[in-house]
């Protein structure tokens, strides 16, 4: 995502790569012989404004003034926004584990983004907040989803991801970004997260929310904030520093905790399941 904008404005590049990914996913839909048909629109139209226009458009912007790591890190703070959330709406209860996970990952957050250390990227430290708060109010939408009716996955993130495009390249031609320079780089950059980290990345993701709660799921994309860090200081060149390195180990505790929390609660199911059929 970084690497596109040396090429390419923000919603430009965001729009470009997220109609890229629901193309993909429109075509797979029907290789698999799987519904395309556009039902519950406005549902949809919502969960493309939140899912697709806020979380991707934001995360694409704060990365012309931060980082590309600590843009990352404050992306990943939405698991927090999406336990808080997810308690009131979705009377999902926090857990010990996760109570646990949440006392270690916040400061081991706080050591790696340093906000005692801005240095003139509080633009986009802003819009990678607001792109966090905009991915958990999706995370609620899709189990609302759910919980009212099935909905066929493939065909839910496609149409939510191609409404959401159309938008995006609303908004870079309504603020009059230039045309991207189609390059090799921008290109193997644009259909790399158009099709892996958005295409297939979102269906995954989707498919989580179903299987899992929404807060146990939300934490466990903590490990993407480490792997920006390390992958950032390898093709980037951005440093990697005491603190950065303390608060991954803080991270990965607090997953350790989460994957204890979810094998509880896990097993705690299979057990009611059990005692139902007997």
């Amino acid at each position: 995502m970084k690497i596109g904008l040396l090429d390419s404005g923000p919603f430009s590049f965001a729009g470009q790569r997220t109609l890229i990914g629901s193309v993909f996913l429109m075509v797979f839909v029907v290789l698999m012989n799987r519904p395309l048909e556009l039902h519950r629109y406005k549902e949809i139209l919502l969960l493309g404004v939140f899912n697709t226009m806020g979380c991707i458009g934001f995360s694409q912007l704060s990365l012309v003034n931060a980082e590309a790591s600590r843009a990352a890190i404050l992306m990943f703070t939405y698991p927090f926004w999406t336990l808080l959330l997810a308690w009131p709406i979705l009377k999902e209860r926090i857990q010990p584990f996760q109570w646990a996970a949440i006392i270690l990952a916040f400061p081991g957050l706080m050591f790696v983004l340093k906000p005692w250390s801005i240095d003139g990227q509080l633009y986009g430290y802003i819009s990678a907040i607001c792109g966090a708060l905009s991915w958990a109010i999706a995370s609620i939408l899709i189990k609302k989803m759910f919980a009212r009716e099935p909905i066929d996955l493939l065909s839910l993130t496609a149409w939510q991801m191609g409404f959401g495009s159309l938008g995006l390249l609303c908004i870079a031609w309504v603020l009059g970004e230039p045309t991207p320079i189609y390059t090799a780089r921008f290109i193997t950059a644009l259909f790399a997260t158009g099709i892996v980290s958005t295409g297939l990345g979102w269906l995954l993701w989707v498919y989580l929310l179903d299987k899992l709660t929404a807060g146990t799921t939300s934490m466990m994309t903590l490990l993407v904030p480490i792997i920006a860090i390390l992958s950032s200081a390898w093709h980037l060149g951005e440093s990697v520093s005491q603190d950065d390195w303390l608060g991954i180990v803080m991270i990965l505790l607090a997953l350790t905790c989460l994957t204890v929390s979810s094998f509880i609660h896990l097993r705690a199911s299979r057990l009611k399941r059990l005692s139902e059929t007997d």
